[in-house]
Formats: C-alpha cells, structure tokens, sequence
C-alpha cells in the first residue's frame, strides 16, 4: 500500500490535527483553564479555515483506488461547510459556558468536529464503503451532541428520536447498496454507472434507487421523511440545532448530488428524474404550510429549513456547473441566513429562556440590534432583494431552467408559487418583533462579545453576498473547468 495517498486527504488531515488539539488540551488543561477550550477551538479551526482557501495550499487529486476524489469543487464545498462551523463554534462559546454544560464543553468541540470528518469523507468517497463509513462518521456524534442538555426532558427524547431515524435511514440506504450490488457487481460509483446503463427500467433498479434515496433523504430532512425534524430541531441544544440544519444539511446535499450522478446519472431521465420531481414539490409545500402554524421559533424554523432543502434539490437536479456552482452559492448563503436566525434564537434563549414567537413582539424597541439583525435574516431566507437570498434563489432558478424542459419549467414555477407562501410566514416574525405589542416584552440585555461577533459575521455575509458578484462567478468558473 502506498501510504503516500494519505497526503491528498490534506483537509481532513489538518481536521484531525484541530481535533488532536482540542483532545488534548480537554484531557490535560487544569481544571481553572478549562474555560479556554472553546477559545482554543475557535482559533485552530480558524486557522485551518483560512489555510483551505489560500491558493495551492490543498491540491486535488485521486486515492486508495479511486475510492476518493479530491477535485476543485469537492474542496469548496468543505471550505463552505468550514466557514459554517466557524460560526457555529463562536456563537456556542456562550452556550457552553453554562454550568449545566460547562463540564462537558470539551466534549462538545470534538464531537462537533469528528462529525465534519464524517461529511468530508461523504462528499469526497466515490466508492459506497468510504460513504457509509463517512455517513456513520457523522450521524452517531450528532446523537450525542444532541444529547448533551443531559438535565432537560427534551434533549434526551431528542436524542433518541434521532438515534431511531439515524439507524432506521442507514438500514434502509443499505438495503439498497445491497441491491445495487447485486445489479453491478461493484460499489464504485463509476463500475455502477457503466453497469446500471442497461437496466433503466429494471424493477431491482427502481427499488434499488427509492431506497438509496430514501436513506439519504432522512439526512436531508426531504418530505416524507421529515417527520424526526422538528422535535429533534426544538429538543436539541440551539447551537446543535443550528448545525443540524445548516451544516448537516449542506453536507448531505453535495453527498446526494455525488451519488446520484455519478453512480446513476446515466439512467436518470428514465428511473429517477420523477422521484426527485416529486420530493420537491411535496417538500417545499409542506415545509412551507407547517411553517405557518409554528409558533415556536426552533420548530419554525426546522420547517423552514425543510422547505429550503427543497430549494437545494433544485441546484442537485440541474446536473450543469450553472447548478453547481448555484449550489455552492445557496448553501453559502445559508449558512449566514440561517446561522443569523440562530443566533438572534440563541443570545435571546441564554439570555432570558425564551423561545416562542409570542416572546418577540415588541423586541425592537427593548433590543433593536438583535430585531434588525433577525430581520435580515427573515429578509434573506424569504428571498427579498437586494439581500444575498434572492440571488441565491435566482441562481438555483436559473440553472434548473438551464435544462429546458417543459417538466422543469412547472417544477420552477411551484417553487416560485411557494416562494411567496414563505414570504408569509417569515414576515410574521418581523410583525412580531416590529409592530406587534405585549406588556411582557423581552428585557433589554447585552449579548456575549461571541454572540456578537458571529452575529456580525453573519450580516455582513447576508449584505456583502448581495452585491460582490465575483463570489457566484469564481464557483461557476471553477465548476465548468472541473467538467
């Protein structure tokens, strides 16, 4: 075995060095300095971060047979994911500090950090062992991130439910690995492209394909299989609900997107066009109208998040670097959309407990800071320009429509139609916390300088997206020169 292939796994190598640092500085850091161990975390990772988008710095290549790919856009999408746990690290730094959680917030930073090798394996495996490996990476730490609220109700039938869905959809994903198996003979994704060519209509293929598809859509949170997501989202502590549905979700998408077209893209017109057609439309409607009837804000914005990952299943489908690369940009904008939502959630609930809805109204006028930076937030998932959301939604638009088919175009539309329905629903939290009155408004208070600093990293992403168009067209270059 050459052991030289391990140096093209440089970003999950440096990952693991981040991780070594943080375990030991968890295991050997006196008790009275245990307190630095967020900081410490914060600041490698950082540095790690940086160093994936310097020039040079992590090169691309193939190892160990082909079974790992490391190409320009699989190297993005990790440096994506990276700027998204960043945020998420420095927004817990004040959660973590908390009596009830301070013992264990060593733990907290490593679990976070093995589940990300996990995804990094996902996206990157171009051979079923190193995704289910990869898979399994990331799944069972985030059953026990979501569980370490140990002292609340919620965060242990959190924590279960999770582990049931978990289990559940991997059974059922390799269910159908079995069956592709059985059809080619192989488990990379290329030997089954070449080998599932002929069998189009094969019904061992169809089931093959709704189950793959069903095991990564529990991961996604795609309608049906949506129905763990709202209770784990309210249940888990806020940072781990903010990485569940940001950086997990991100995550799976670019895993779905490498599976599905490079091991069945040549049979997708034929066996899984009218699937993923299905999903869309049903998981952007429901997401939306169950969003309407929330009231409180993790659940709201779980159902939200629902909806968006039929947005991102647009950019999967369009199968061109324009949806790529739209793909890439969606899921950069929500990062900061989404994390600027949790945050606001996050230095409110630290701050006061307060999680509902009815809790807002009137926030502006206690905490006009925190209102406006929700607001943005609103603002950019909903799609409203000139912020980073619309063209984020326009890009994924755009590239669907690439395809120009009829079908498409209808798909287009329903999401267009939905668009506006989300509109509703996100402006009822602006109403709340702008124009609506309460006599028992939030105290004013002043939020950690973390939770501020990762606030202003977020706005400033929302605004800047917006309007620095070489971001989109360095994705879209890079993208049509991979394919």
């Amino acid at each position: 075995m050459d052991y030289s292939q391990f140096l093209i796994m440089k970003q999950e190598i440096g990952l693991l060095a981040v991780f070594l640092i943080v375990f030991l500085a968890d295991t050997f850091l006196p008790r009275r300095e245990q307190g630095s161990i967020g900081v410490i975390s914060c600041i490698f990772f950082a540095a790690f971060t940086v160093l994936g988008f310097v020039p040079g710095v992590v090169g691309e290549g193939m190892a160990f047979s082909d079974m790992y790919e490391a190409t320009w856009p699989v190297i993005n999408i990790k440096n994506i994911l990276n700027v998204g746990v960043l945020i998420v690290m420095i927004q817990a730094l004040r959660w973590a500090d908390q009596d009830m959680v301070r013992i264990r917030r060593g733990e907290f930073y490593e679990l976070l950090l093995v589940t990300l090798l996990g995804m990094y394996l996902m996206i990157s495996a171009r051979h079923f062992l190193l995704f289910v490996i990869g898979l399994e990476t990331a799944s069972l730490p985030l059953a026990a991130m979501v569980a370490l609220d140990k002292h609340r109700y919620e965060s242990r039938e959190a924590a279960v439910k999770y582990i049931l869905t978990a289990v559940f959809s991997s059974a059922i994903f390799m269910m159908g690995i079995s069956y592709v198996y059985a059809l080619s003979g192989s488990l990379y994704f290329y030997d089954i492209a070449i080998a599932v060519w002929s069998e189009s209509h094969s019904a061992l293929l169809l089931c093959a394909l709704a189950f793959v598809i069903a095991g990564i859509g529990f991961k996604l949170s795609l309608v049906p299989f949506h129905l763990w997501t709202a209770d784990v989202y309210q249940g888990a502590p806020t940072p781990v609900t903010s990485y569940l549905s940001v950086i997990s979700k991100g995550a799976a998408a670019f895993a779905f997107l490498a599976v599905l077209w490079q091991a069945f893209g040549t049979v997708y017109p034929q066996a899984w066009e009218w699937m993923l057609y299905a999903l869309i439309i049903l998981t952007i409607t429901v997401g939306n109208l169950f969003a309407i009837r929330q009231k409180n804000m993790k659940r709201f914005l779980a159902f939200s998040s629902i909806s968006q990952a039929g947005y991102i299943m647009l950019g999967i489908i369009a199968f061109n670097p324009m949806g790529m690369a739209a793909l890439m940009f969606y899921v950069l904008v929500y990062i900061f959309s989404n994390l600027a939502a949790f945050g606001v959630i996050g230095a409110i609930e630290n701050a006061s407990g307060k999680v509902w809805m009815d809790d807002y109204k009137g926030l502006y006028r206690t905490n006009p800071r925190l209102a406006f930076t929700m607001m943005l937030a609103m603002f950019s998932l909903a799609g409203i320009p000139p912020f980073a959301g619309f063209f984020s939604k326009f890009f994924i638009f755009t590239g669907a429509i690439a395809q120009g088919t009829v079908a498409i175009y209808v798909l287009v539309l329903i999401a267009l139609i939905n668009t506006i329905i989300s509109l509703y629903y996100y402006l009822l939290v602006v109403k709340a916390m702008f124009i609506s009155q309460d006599d028992c408004v939030i105290a004013p208070f002043r939020s950690a300088c973390s939770e501020r600093f990762a606030l202003w990293i977020c706005v400033a992403g929302i605004l800047l997206l917006g309007v620095v168009s070489f971001v989109y067209n360095t994705l879209l270059e890079g993208t049509m020169y991979s394919f």
